[in-house]
């Protein structure tokens, strides 16, 4: 059994504790939180050792494996002590607030050989895996354009600040939304390379953007557009969505279906000429435990897969993840 431990319960952490505690392999054996209040719940109502300092748990309790689900600006001494303990680390994204900070995190991970994971969900939906697909198939042919989009409702109001949106804690919608779908746009095209006419604009937030467009060329000379908003409420709940183009047709997918338009039709693909449908319920594995989406259990299966078998390949590993945090960086210079 791997002994694991969560910084952090808030609604991620108290999601991972869900999941965590439900899984087979794992041996969930204690909690911390600053929150007194927090604490003193879990310490009635569960069986997990509770600290409030994160550093005694890490080193009293033997754990094997942390997740750290705090508020951003604490992710990065926090990654680097559970490194320096030898313990395999899943981290809540947005990874880190300096991108310079990413990349000695992910350099120290991999020197240690210690499994890392960032929690860039996406790229565990069964939609966006089959777009990965049907791209390696080349279903479009040559590729010419990109747009990459996400929408909620999370600032609606002036003053309506939380941890998320002051600068020095969260990042704002840039780090909060946009890296989701900037991790997205790499997962299935390219490492984002560099970034032009970015507006990073203020709505109802004084501190932070809360909205972010810009045109962004990928490594391979493909570009495309970014357009994220978290100040829309014409969403219930966050919705992120891409779109690809190339020169046989089109693929539009979100986290609930998949639409390829193909001039004409593929018999190896299976895919007739127009329009195909395909949607989420056909494209997702079971999960043994279903909490708010597979993709949320697919990533703890993986990231507990890799310890098992000493996979240090992660599917959303901290160097992945660097690559957005730089690219972030790119957005606020250009912004500048």
């Amino acid at each position: 059994m791997i002994r694991i431990g969560i910084i952090g319960l808030g609604k991620m952490g108290i999601s991972h504790c869900a999941i965590l505690g439900a899984h087979p392999d794992v041996n969930l054996v204690a909690v911390c939180d600053s929150s007194s209040f927090v604490i003193d719940a879990f310490k009635k109502h569960t069986r997990f050792q509770c600290f409030t300092d994160y550093r005694k748990m890490i080193t009293e309790m033997g754990l094997h494996a942390i997740v750290i689900a705090s508020p951003t600006k604490f992710h990065t001494e926090m990654v680097h002590f559970a490194l320096d303990n030898s313990l395999h680390v899943f981290c809540e994204k947005p990874f880190v607030l300096k991108a310079e900070d990413a990349e000695i995190l992910a350099e120290k991970a991999e020197k240690k050989k210690l499994v890392n994971q960032v929690g860039y969900h996406n790229r565990f939906l069964g939609t966006f895996n089959e777009v990965k697909i049907l791209l390696q198939m080349n279903a479009l042919g040559e590729l010419y354009h990109f747009n990459g989009e996400s929408y909620g409702p999370v600032v609606l109001r002036e003053k309506g600040n939380t941890w998320r949106s002051q600068k020095g804690q969260g990042g704002g919608c840039l780090y909060d939304y946009a890296s989701h779908t900037i991790d997205l746009i790499h997962f299935l095209l390219d490492k984002p390379k560099d970034v032009s006419g970015t507006q990073l604009k203020h709505i109802f937030s004084n501190d932070v953007e809360d909205a972010v467009y810009s045109s962004i060329t990928l490594q391979n000379g493909l570009s495309g557009q970014l357009s994220v908003n978290w100040s829309d409420e014409t969403h219930r709940k966050m919705n992120t969505q891409i779109t690809i183009l190339g020169k046989k047709g089109k693929i539009i997918a979100d986290a609930t279906e998949v639409k390829i338009f193909l001039k004409e039709s593929n018999e190896l693909l299976g895919l007739s000429k127009g329009w195909t449908v395909k949607y989420l319920t056909e494209l997702t594995a079971n999960v043994d435990y279903y909490l708010r989406g597979e993709e949320y259990s697919a990533q703890i299966d993986h990231f507990i897969k890799c310890i098992k078998h000493s996979e240090t390949n992660n599917k959303s590993s901290f160097r992945s993840a660097s690559y957005t945090d730089q690219l972030i960086s790119k957005l606020i210079t250009d912004s500048k």
